[in-house]
């Protein structure tokens, strides 16, 4: 999720009609008000990362099933993704939309008020749904909302705010989760929601339903060998990551034993990592979305081996989870870019609902073994599985990808890494 991705997106290959209705007069309100949902959703999707131990104390649950909370999400927002235009076909997108804002602000109360896991799960399965659906329907709404030739610019706004979540919310909830209670931060987090949808509701034009999406395009992308290698790739690597993201606040509570206070700073150093390594494989990305992907994860896989053998130290610990979030910054870029690349241009909204499914998937199986795994062997056992994943799926991309292409219609020999 990059501004990089926006670069990809040639406005001649966009429908026309997308944009008719507003190429005198783009809708760039509505299109920030696009940005402030994602905002919105992300952060709330990234909070159990941050607020992960004291949530466990709090209902009275071991760290390895309220981790579950990840898997909620993750699971729900698969498929949410995936069935979305289907489920709200014929429903003014306008109101979709503004529908799925407030399951932002009801999913976050729930979970402030929840006092048992069962609760807590189903705040996290409404938060699902409106990530998942959301996701699934953004770029096809910005289309919707400016010229064919400023869709660029729009999806680069929109993703402005995925950036800003990811550097915030895991270090700004862990402070304000240490500060106020883990309760308050969904509060306020619900608070943000009520702000975004007040804004999606002044300046979100009407968008009638357009078309009657059904299953049988997702099924003739799955049969091209190349879009079946990214989703691959991205089960693989991400659920490596997202096993040891999980958890990593109770391996920093345990094996280096930082404070509280020092982890917040951790977390942003993974953020702030992040957002630079976005940049990076951005760049890396314009010559080749396929070495972005082997770059970001090769490197967890490095960062994960030093975590392993030296993490008792708190600076090696430290420099290794900020060099993690740079690491996982050129992942995101580089597989939904090399998806954009080799799905046919007709078909990439519902690519992108592919990407949408693989990556809850990779997240939801990477929750759920993280889960077994630091139950069984503790937080270094799931350090040692993200470290594997990782090292496993890069190599993969590596060997398989070298003789696929990297955009439709090309050859092997004029992409291959």
């Amino acid at each position: 999720m990059s501004d990089s991705l926006s670069a990809t997106l040639d406005p001649a290959e966009v429908p026309a009609d997308f944009a008719d209705e507003v190429r005198d007069r783009p809708a760039w309100a509505a299109v920030v008000s696009l940005t402030l949902g994602v905002f919105g959703l992300v952060t709330a999707e990234f909070l159990p990362a941050s607020l992960l131990t004291p949530m466990a104390t709090d209902i009275g649950v071991s760290v390895g099933a309220a981790g579950q909370a990840v898997t909620a999400t993750a699971v729900v927002a698969g498929l949410a993704g995936l069935a979305a235009a289907i489920v709200t076909r014929g429903i003014d997108r306008r109101i979709v939309i503004w529908s799925l804002t407030g399951l932002l602000v009801l999913s976050s109360v729930v979970a402030a008020l929840a006092t048992d896991l069962p609760t807590l799960l189903f705040a996290r399965v409404l938060l699902g749904v409106g990530l998942g659906a959301f996701w699934s329907m953004v770029a096809a709404t910005a289309m919707r909302l400016v010229p064919p030739e400023a869709l660029p610019k729009a999806m680069s706004l929109i993703f402005m705010g995925v950036s800003i979540a990811t550097v915030s919310a895991a270090p700004v909830g862990a402070y304000l989760g240490n500060l106020l209670g883990w309760r308050v931060v969904f509060w306020i987090v619900a608070l943000i929601g009520v702000a975004v949808l007040a804004v999606q509701m002044a300046v979100l034009p009407r968008l009638p339903a357009r078309g009657s999406p059904d299953l049988r395009t997702l099924f003739s992308l799955l049969g091209r060998p190349s879009i079946a290698l990214v989703l691959a790739g991205i089960v693989v690597v991400i659920s490596g990551h997202f096993a040891g993201f999980t958890y990593v606040r109770p391996f920093l509570e345990q094996i280096p034993q930082l404070s509280v206070e020092t982890i917040s700073f951790v977390l942003l150093a993974f953020g702030v990592g992040g957002f630079f390594g976005n940049l990076a494989g951005g760049a890396i990305t314009a010559r080749s979305a396929k070495a972005s992907v082997i770059f970001g994860a090769l490197l967890i896989a490095s960062t994960g081996l030093a975590l392993l053998l030296a993490g008792g130290s708190p600076l090696v610990s430290a420099l290794a989870v900020g060099l993690w979030g740079f690491s996982f910054g050129a992942l995101p870029v580089g597989f939904q870019t090399w998806m954009v690349r080799v799905a046919p241009p007709e078909d990439a909204e519902s690519a992108g609902g592919l990407i949408v499914a693989a990556f809850q998937v990779a997240i939801a199986s990477g929750a759920i073994f993280g889960g077994l795994l630091v139950e069984g062997f503790g937080t270094l056992g799931v350090i040692a599985y993200a470290t594997v994943a990782t090292l496993v799926g890069g190599f993969g991309v590596l060997l398989l990808g070298a003789k696929s292409p990297e955009r439709v219609g090309a050859g092997s020999a004029a992409h291959a890494l």
